[in-house]
């Protein structure tokens, strides 16, 4: 089944452009457009996306606004955030609200593409920028003060097996799930699994939640 996407932009310039590039592509089919955050999430019973492409500065819900209901409401939506903001603020609350993925609007055609590929099959996808944002907002100095959640964080690699903790440390690598399995020689099915085993562990409820857990225990093992 093509993977159904969702467009959110108040620009119809944008909107345009988007379902030109998507409109040639087998695998992928428009459900809908959407001109703000309110419209696209009353669209979601109805068109049942499996990816939402999402502006954040929009008129009477942002972009941001949208990924937290997502998040909470309909969980098997991905949402990935298309936006001209490279404010790390824009980034780090895009990722805390629940955004499988974040990408700039001059990305190139082939990494949008791959990007909602990337998210629909249940993984993160953030550009090397975006990606530094989190991992240097995550990654504390180590002569920083200490969180609150430290204890909490540091003992989430002691509750996985070692095939987990595997996993796991790909999963911050930035792997996907097919990656995953290719390098263990087994099914992504089974990596699926094994990732829901070690999110209830972690008692988080998405991946960008465990991958920030992750790195604040690595270094307090370090």
């Amino acid at each position: 089944m093509p993977i159904r996407v969702l467009i959110v932009d108040d620009h119809s310039v944008v909107r345009k452009g988007i379902r030109m590039l998507l409109e040639d592509e087998t695998d992928l089919e428009i459900v809908g457009e959407a001109i703000d955050g309110e419209e696209a999430v009353s669209l979601i019973p109805r068109l049942r996306p499996d990816v939402m492409l999402v502006d954040i500065t929009m008129p009477r819900m942002s972009g941001i606004e949208v990924t937290k209901v997502v998040s909470q409401q309909f969980p098997g939506v991905r949402v990935l955030i298309f936006s001209m903001h490279h404010n790390p603020d824009y980034i780090l609350s895009a990722v805390n609200n629940g955004a499988s993925g974040y990408i700039p609007k001059d990305t190139g055609e082939d990494e949008l593409l791959r990007a909602i590929r990337t998210v629909a099959a249940g993984d993160l996808y953030y550009t090397p920028n975006v990606s530094s944002v989190i991992i240097r907002h995550w990654v504390r100095p180590k002569n920083a003060p200490e969180a609150a959640t430290v204890d909490q964080s540091s003992s989430v690699w002691k509750k996985l097996t070692q095939r987990e903790a595997q996993i796991l440390s790909c999963i911050t690598e930035g792997l996907s799930s097919r990656d995953i399995a290719s390098r263990f020689d087994i099914s992504p099915n089974t990596v699926a699994n094994q990732r829901a085993s070690i999110m209830r562990k972690a008692g988080v409820k998405n991946t960008a939640e465990l991958i920030r857990l992750a790195l604040d225990g690595r270094e307090r093992k370090a």
